[in-house]
């Protein structure tokens, strides 16, 4: 019949899946060393072990581990059909001590990836019927091999094998590593529990977090975030601190600076003058003048550019603005005086200057 069985064809097929599991098996091994080593460098890191994702790890890795358990029995079971071929062959049922065996290729072939199980699902189908098939799908009365259908479980490994794998891990990288939760008896068979976020630091990505996590609390609960220091309290920007009070109009810092030019001015004056005792009146009339002003008399540039108390505070403050005098109210234009350039003729009345004296004051003045 065609597409039916034939020992020329699964005789072979049987030969090429012996290979294909060891070829699967050797795989799957060299996979499962570098995720050893990852597991144990998951469990190293500090100050906070990454033991959720490594318990994920382990169970990934017991499952690999019961599916090459599993590729070493079906091996076994294709060798012994391949060396039987001439008994299944000669009878028309199987043999009862190779129902099991056979049974087991039949169910195994949906659960690995090894395509030659299909066609040899495929010839035993043929040979025995529908009906055997789906006895072994099925697994009615029992009649697959326990320990392969166990490796080959979809159920997930029980909390105490993952963590017993993680120990055995950590001893072989020796890497100092202690369960954070340890298992209860009622926690051991049951599988294990879903990750919960209480191994990931707080702020990891940035590193503000200072290493915080939520370690210790495995009920899902979410640590506290870290604190922060409050922002530095801004300084107003629409007035600035003039004569010890706050002021909108900027133009004041201006006026305060022609003041203190000015002063500066008429000390330059005084010591230019001669001894004219024209000029002496005129200070005289200065001083008047400078007692009654704001400002004051003259202001050295240290006492300017020192921090000052604020008025009306009494004490000095760590913060306290620049403290800059405000301008006279009853300033004379008279009290602007240019100082004359160093070594120029100076005769002490305004219409004595010749034009060399001229001259060199705008130069001065430029300088």
């Amino acid at each position: 019949m065609f597409g039916g069985y034939s020992e020329s064809k699964l005789k072979p097929t049987l030969k090429m899946a012996v290979s294909r599991f060891n070829i699967a098996s050797n795989k799957k091994t060299a996979l499962m060393k570098q995720q050893m080593r990852e597991i144990a460098k998951l469990l190293g890191e500090r100050p906070n072990p990454k033991e959720e994702k490594a318990r994920i790890r382990a169970e990934a890795l017991i499952r690999d581990d019961g599916t090459i358990e599993a590729y070493e029995i079906l091996q076994l079971s294709c060798e012994l059909i391949c060396e039987r071929i001439k008994l299944i062959t000669s009878t028309k049922t199987c043999p009862e001590d190779l129902v099991s065996t056979i049974a087991t290729l039949i169910w195994a072939s949906t659960r690995v990836d090894i395509k030659e199980l299909v066609d040899i699902r495929k010839q035993f189908r043929a040979k025995y019927g529908k009906k055997f098939e789906q006895a072994a799908l099925n697994n009615e009365g029992g009649i697959l091999n326990e320990r392969i259908v166990a490796k080959l479980s979809v159920q997930p490994p029980t909390a105490y094998l993952v963590q017993t794998y993680l120990e055995k891990i950590a001893d072989q990288f020796e890497v100092d590593w202690t369960p954070t939760n340890p298992l209860t008896p009622d926690t051991m068979a049951a599988p294990m529990a879903a990750p919960v976020g209480y191994s990931v630091a707080v702020a990891g990505g940035t590193g503000l977090g200072g290493g915080v996590s939520a370690v210790g609390k495995p009920d899902g609960s979410v640590p506290s975030a870290p604190s922060f220091p409050p922002p530095p309290e801004a300084y107003p920007v629409s007035g600035s601190t003039v004569g010890g009070r706050q002021s909108d109009d900027v133009s004041e810092i201006g006026n305060a600076s022609a003041s203190i030019l000015s002063t500066m001015g008429r000390g330059s004056k005084k010591n230019g003058s001669g001894g004219n005792k024209d000029t002496d009146d005129d200070d005289d009339d200065d001083h008047n003048h400078d007692d009654d002003n704001t400002g004051g008399g003259m202001i050295p540039v240290a006492e300017v550019m020192t921090s000052t108390p604020a008025a009306g505070t009494g004490t000095a403050s760590a913060t306290a603005d620049i403290y800059i005098p405000a301008a006279p109210q009853n300033a004379k234009e008279d009290d602007i005086f240019i100082p004359p350039a160093p070594g120029a003729k100076t005769t002490g009345e305004d219409g004595g200057d010749n034009f060399d004296d001229l001259q060199a004051r705008f130069a001065n003045l430029k300088r």
